[in-house]
């Protein structure tokens, strides 16, 4: 193929255009940033449900405290009923005042139960409350912070986006008024050699793979036309010669 050798040159132009466009889309997947934000949301995906269930706990909870004070409530209530019948002396017969007193030691021991199950009901609602509280809190702080680290992000997008608009000008000067055929093969190129279609010769070496081409590879490149277009032997990238390729 042959091209004018101010053409090769600007063909550097469009590759270096395409190299920053290919860094700026790297740089925009690999934000940090970013990457800080999705774990952020899925910490925030964790808490939201450690929070459900922290609060399912603390409801189920908070249902046996109210049962339980029920039950002590029924318990002094009887209590309070047969004493009241013990004190008043209504009763004569010995057996049923016997079976009153036996009624009442079993009311009070049935109370004491309830009571200590009551205050380890308590004590366990208590800390259930606290577990709530302390992930709201969390989810709280963990939101602000999503907020903020999400501004962030859409500040370094929208910066990448100018950029890219950017380099998209440069590059369609740098394309405007080559040859079709020529910038074809660069794109041919490119889309098999990783994004990089053109490659200085630089001191004998092509730049695009990093190896040095042989000797008889470079006398045929000293002597070829300056319209000639190159490639190197190892990966086939368009060589662009300049004043510093040592020919």
């Amino acid at each position: 193929m042959k091209a004018d050798p101010n053409d090769q040159l600007r063909l550097l132009q469009v590759q270096d255009c395409d190299t920053r466009l290919s860094q700026l889309a790297h740089r925009e997947q690999t934000l940090p940033e970013a990457q800080a934000l999705r774990e952020a949301q899925q910490r925030n995906e964790q808490l939201h449900d450690d929070l459900i269930r922290a609060q399912t706990a603390a409801s189920d909870l908070a249902t046996d405290v109210a049962r339980v004070e029920s039950d002590v409530q029924q318990v002094r209530e009887r209590i309070a009923r047969d004493q009241h019948l013990l004190d008043s002396g209504e009763i004569g017969d010995p057996k049923q005042l016997s079976s009153l007193q036996h009624e009442l030691t079993s009311l009070a021991k049935r109370r004491s139960d309830l009571e200590d199950a009551e205050l380890e009901v308590m004590e366990r609602q208590e800390a259930a409350d606290n577990a709530v509280a302390a992930l709201e809190a969390e989810t709280a702080s963990l939101s602000e912070e999503i907020a903020r680290v999400s501004a962030a992000v859409d500040e370094l997008v929208l910066r990448i986006g100018q950029e890219r608009v950017q380099i998209h000008g440069e590059r369609a000067a740098a394309v405007e008024g080559l040859p079709a055929e020529l910038v074809a093969l660069y794109e041919k190129v490119r889309a098999d050699q990783g994004g990089v279609g053109a490659a200085p010769l630089y001191r004998g070496r092509c730049e695009g793979c990093r190896l040095q081409l042989p000797p008889q590879a470079i006398e045929e490149a000293r002597v070829a036309a300056a319209d000639e277009v190159l490639r190197c032997e190892e990966c086939r990238r368009i060589l662009v010669r300049t004043a510093e390729s040592g020919l």
